[in-house]
């Protein structure tokens, strides 16, 4: 077995069926993270990171609809799959409306869903390289490697940023002496906005902050209630 380090979320309630088709996709190189209905799907969507979803579309709590929904409203690239036993016009026409990329009715080829699924991650990475983040950024006398998730201040051995310090870092960089949006970072980063993350978040700043006080000309502001500004040299002078 030759592993592509993917993830796959599959949510599926037929409890055979989905094991079958878990340890298929196991055996072609896929790490798959099984779900047995839709409120369990969201919770483990919400938790990891996926490069694809592969959702059965009727399902006890939840059902495929519901859940790509949600998935969609807190990640608008990740591929997204329907299973179902029903090829009616009006449920393929919906699934494609909330944002599915593809569509196959059960009893399936397992070549043809390994094409698919080879096809649209590949179309989503390719997507995304725009916004592939540089592998070196200039933040007075640091460098900041968000792809290695390094901050080296001059000639210091580099500190390791963990993701959650590395996105947040990123943000800022991106959004430098400018407003970034306190809901905006806890969105796409924490996946929600809560008193909770929003604590969490608060952490993180103050360790950010830990990390650049090495260089005075650097300033991570607090606006109050709206968000975070990242303040270098040139915009104090």
């Amino acid at each position: 077995m030759i592993s592509n380090n993917k993830y796959v979320l599959l949510v599926e309630d037929d409890v055979n069926f989905g094991t079958v088709l878990r340890d298929y996709l196991n055996l072609n190189g896929y790490k798959v993270v099984l779900a047995r209905n839709g409120l369990e799907g969201f919770e483990k969507f919400k938790k990891n990171e996926f490069d694809i979803c592969i959702l059965d579309v009727m399902m006890p709590y939840k059902d495929g609809f519901t859940l790509a929904k949600e998935i969609r409203s807190k990640d608008k690239t990740t591929p997204i799959v329907f299973l179902t036993a029903k090829s009616m016009k009006e449920d393929v026409l919906k699934g494609y409306k909330i944002g599915a990329d593809d569509y196959l009715t059960k009893p399936f080829d397992a070549e043809i869903l390994l094409k698919k699924l080879k096809v649209l991650i590949q179309r989503t990475e390719k997507s995304v390289q725009k916004t592939k983040p540089k592998s070196r950024v200039v933040i007075g006398d640091f460098i900041f490697n968000p792809r290695l998730r390094t901050l080296t201040y001059k000639k210091d051995p580099p500190t390791n940023l963990s993701p959650k310090e590395n996105q947040l870092l990123l943000m800022l960089v991106e959004t430098q002496n400018d407003l970034l949006s306190r809901n905006k970072a806890l969105e796409e980063i924490w996946n929600d906005d809560n008193y909770f993350t929003s604590r969490s978040m608060d952490v993180y700043i103050a360790k950010l902050r830990k990390y650049l006080r090495q260089d005075t000309s650097l300033e991570i502001a607090n606006i109050h209630g709206e968000g975070f500004r990242l303040i270098t040299s040139l915009e104090r002078g």
